[in-house]
């Protein structure tokens, strides 16, 4: 049995996962439009027709942009925490009852050969939550969307075999950039986004020995870069002795095209 997974879409502009066992298969999240989750699946050798649901972390339109299309299209049930369905619901469209489903936060729901676990980021959004992913004795963790790190969020997914974690910004791209005062305050705030230095210092405390790759995730499209973001989480890395390059790789995620599916 195997965990695979793939980044179909990460960035400021919509953010889409795929995740799969033998016997289930997810997104989390479809904040592009159901034609862009449809296309970008097909990079991967997937279908839609073949998903078992869709589990949603909060409400913003570039994470939930083709839920309800998607869902209404394929049947797909959606996982939600109840705070998040109430902000969510009247941008998806009519769903039927038989389709939703509440995922609380700091809980683990168990699907077929999968335990997922959610857990509380801080983000503004109502009630905004990631998933870890357990599945034979392998762990992989999505976590963006955080104003900062708690130490609840490094021991939940430390030591994960694979990692999705937020690079969003460039500080200084940020500061000098062209986003009004609120705008930046509202990005660097405990409610907004992690900055490449901030993720990197964070990584130091959670990667583990069983850690193989790290994927950099929803970058900013006006105040990052990939390559800016994976020197710069690179060099702090190395500064900590932390095992960059040999122990795990760091790889890009993209808005418009799918990571290769990998297999922990």
């Amino acid at each position: 049995m195997a965990l695979s997974f793939s980044v179909l879409a990460s960035g400021s502009t919509g953010n889409a996962f795929y995740v799969e066992t033998d016997k289930k298969r997810l997104l989390v999240d479809a904040g592009l439009s159901g034609k862009k989750v449809e296309s970008l699946l097909k990079q991967i050798s997937r279908s839609p027709n073949e998903l078992d649901g869709i589990l949603v972390t909060h409400e913003h339109s570039d994470h939930i942009k083709g839920v309800g299309v998607l869902a209404r299209k394929y049947g797909l049930p959606i996982f939600a925490n109840e705070k998040t369905w109430a902000a969510m619901e009247p941008n998806l469209g009519t769903i039927d009852n038989g389709q939703k489903f509440i995922f609380e936060r700091g809980t683990v729901q168990s699907m077929a050969d999968l335990d997922i676990e959610s857990f509380r980021v801080s983000h503004d959004a109502a009630d905004p939550m990631f998933f870890v992913f357990h599945h034979e004795g392998k762990k992989l963790s999505l976590a963006t969307d955080m104003g900062y790190v708690s130490e609840e969020i490094k021991g939940t997914i430390r030591n994960s075999d694979m990692l999705i974690f937020e690079s969003n910004h460039d500080m200084n791209m940020l500061r000098m950039g062209r986003y009004p005062w609120n705008v930046k305050r509202r990005i660097l705030g405990d409610s907004g986004h992690v900055s490449n230095e901030d993720a990197a210092y964070a990584l130091t405390e959670i990667v583990g020995d069983q850690t193989s790759r790290i994927y950099l995730a929803h970058l900013s499209k006006d105040n990052n870069m990939k390559d800016l973001a994976r020197m710069t989480v690179t060099q702090i890395l190395e500064q900590e002795e932390s095992g960059v390059g040999y122990q795990f790789s760091l790889h890009d995620t993209d808005p418009e095209e799918a990571t290769t599916l990998v297999t922990l």
